[in-house]
């Protein structure tokens, strides 16, 4: 039997954040339980069999009362919900798995996603060094910048440094144009880019300037000792065991360490064994040191992420 609801909007002015560009987020919502939407003044009608439409209300009360706290909610933010609610997993919307972080160039907060994603970042918290091992699209960078920030604004510390191997720094690195820095640019540029969400293009540039942050292949790291600074290494799966070493005792007094890769999308030469695989191995049992890992459950990216992960699994 098919029924009607309706949602008083009188208090709310997030519709078109609600409905996204070209209504892509809304008609996500409407895909998924069967539903018509339709928006009436300062009414908005949801159409459908009784069980879906009681779950869309839910869904998108949610979204509202997110947006009307100030938080972003992205495309990709409503496919990871609709995928939990598929699944059973209403606790995703309680919220009680979101936990701020920090605040981006909008003043907008920066929340954790995922329950993995708050247990990763309470280890951050209470650890000197932490491993963040799993697929691609858990946010396990995304988080690590986003803490490196807080802790920057915060003054725990003094700088930040954001580095990963550049696999391909033999031939293949010589063929490109530029100068030596022209050259590494297009290996760090996801590094870039993350941080560029959080803080902006100025922010980032500004921050640089000032020495605040690096954002360095590698290679740079050797000889440095780094005291009073949250250090990121990206990619770490790409590190030789020597490499990771040399890393790791760069680490000196008043830092903290972060180190993410995804085991499954290792790109060095057969004969040789990641760094990241032989690091988790032998220091698991170490005091303040903690790895944690993150599932394919645990992408928030879209829902095809998932399924291509999955795919290659079974190859």
């Amino acid at each position: 039997m098919k029924i009607e609801d309706v949602l008083d909007l009188k208090d709310f002015n997030f519709l078109d954040d609600l409905f996204g560009s070209c209504d892509e987020k809304i008609n996500l919502i409407k895909k998924k339980f069967n539903v018509e939407v339709v928006v009436r003044q300062n009414f908005l009608k949801i159409l459908g069999f009784e069980k879906d439409v009681v779950v869309a209300k839910k869904v998108i009360l949610y979204i509202l009362d997110s947006l009307k706290k100030g938080e972003t909610i992205t495309k990709q933010n409503v496919e990871f919900i609709l995928n939990c609610v598929e699944k059973g997993q209403f606790f995703v919307l309680s919220g009680s798995f979101k936990k701020q972080i920090c605040k981006n160039f909008k003043n907008k907060p920066i929340l954790t996603q995922t329950v993995s994603q708050k247990k990763y970042s309470e280890l951050i918290d209470e650890n000197l060094i932490v491993f963040g091992v799993g697929p691609a699209g858990t946010g396990k960078t995304y988080i690590a910048v986003a803490k490196a920030v807080a802790f920057l604004k915060e003054k725990i510390v003094e700088k930040i440094v954001l580095t990963r191997p550049v696999v391909e720094a033999g031939e293949r690195l010589g063929f490109l144009p530029g100068d030596l820095q022209n050259k590494i640019d297009p290996y760090l540029r996801p590094l870039y880019d993350v941080i560029e969400e959080i803080l902006g293009v100025e922010g980032l540039n500004r921050l640089i300037e000032r020495k605040k942050i690096e954002i360095v292949p590698l290679a740079y790291m050797r000889g440095r000792t780094l005291s009073n600074s949250f250090i990121i290494l990206d990619e770490a799966q790409n590190t030789t065991v020597k490499q990771m070493k040399m890393f790791l005792t760069r680490f000196g007094y008043g830092s903290k360490m972060i180190i993410t890769g995804d085991v499954t999308q290792v790109d060095l030469q057969v004969s040789e064994k990641s760094g990241l695989l032989n690091a988790i191995n032998i220091l698991k049992e170490i005091d303040l040191i903690k790895i944690f890992n993150f599932e394919k459950k645990d992408i928030v990216r879209h829902e095809l992420v998932q399924k291509i992960v999955k795919a290659y699994e079974k190859t």
